[in-house]
């Protein structure tokens, strides 16, 4: 049963921090938000597509169009495993993070089944610069994104899928790669609004267009991709930072990376904007009242 999300009256204990919301994020003073794509350019963001080295744009697969961001594979002619992701400069620990998608076209020749109108953005992911250089995908949580395959089908977005991490669901661990959420199916190449409330290693909300789909607690580095078992080669890990992963097995992520992915099917992004919950705030701000966190070395960031 869908939720509309409008505010959340509770008290979290957050390690050292403490955290209340009395209202909805939405009556944040527009100030407060920040344009983390400032639809000109990519200042501001590295890119890593698999094989290359850190910032080599293959085949201009990411652009700059009419204020959006887009990924896309006209100078493509296969898709040859070349997965890609496009990462903001700045770890976020406690945050909203509001964007619009949408899937252009058909998908690229070479593209697997299950990539069919399907990219994500990447939480609490590690950063571009640490990815091995063949390294298909960052350890991260994915609030993926599919769109409809038209007729009656039904294919959920907004769920969650787990590159190296592990959450809570109900108070139980969830071990499956990719868990659906209960949105609608959005078909064709309309544009879709999708928001996620990162609470450090507490609590992630996915919301679509105003509706809280999925909710995930205590997320982790684990998983079958953090294992002496896993084919770390597959992957394009090298042995020293599988071996640095597996030692991390089990640490709860506090923070990390936001990063746009690139999966054989053309996708477009814009007005991609974050709102920092972390450190005190402007009081004079309308979002001082509705989020406080507050953390013996906080300092304000308005």
């Amino acid at each position: 049963m869908k939720r509309q999300l409008y505010f959340i009256a509770s008290l979290l204990l957050i390690t050292s921090c403490a955290f209340s919301q009395n209202k909805s994020y939405k009556n944040a003073n527009q100030k407060d938000w920040v344009r983390l794509f400032n639809g000109k350019n990519f200042d501001g963001w590295d890119i890593k597509i698999t094989g290359e080295k850190l910032n080599a744009n293959y085949k201009n697969t990411f652009r700059v169009e009419d204020g959006m961001m887009r990924v896309m594979y006209d100078q493509y002619e296969s898709f040859n495993d070349k997965f890609g992701h496009i990462y903001y400069k700045k770890p976020y620990s406690y945050y909203v993070i509001r964007f619009e998608y949408r899937f252009q076209g058909d998908q690229l020749k070479g593209g697997a089944s299950w990539n069919v109108r399907n990219s994500g953005i990447m939480l609490h992911s590690q950063s571009a610069k640490s990815l091995t250089q063949n390294q298909t995908f960052p350890v991260s949580l994915e609030l993926q994104l599919l769109g409809g395959l038209g007729g009656n089908t039904t294919r959920h977005t907004g769920n969650l899928c787990t590159p190296g991490t592990e959450v809570y669901m109900q108070n139980k661990i969830v071990t499956d790669h990719c868990t659906d959420s209960d949105s609608k199916t959005y078909h064709g190449d309309q544009w879709v609004k999708v928001e996620a409330i990162v609470l450090g290693d507490s609590i992630v909300h996915h919301i679509i267009e105003g509706d809280t789909v999925l909710t995930y607690e205590k997320p982790h580095i684990g998983g079958g991709f953090v294992s002496a078992d896993y084919n770390w080669e597959k992957a394009g890990i090298d042995p020293k930072s599988a071996e640095a992963w597996i030692k991390k097995d089990g640490m709860l992520l506090k923070e990390g990376y936001i990063a746009m992915q690139a999966e054989s099917h053309a996708i477009d992004f814009k007005n991609i904007e974050l709102l920092d919950l972390k450190g005190c705030m402007d009081k004079k701000a309308k979002n001082y009242k509705t989020y406080f966190i507050k953390s013996d070395n906080s300092k304000c960031k308005y």
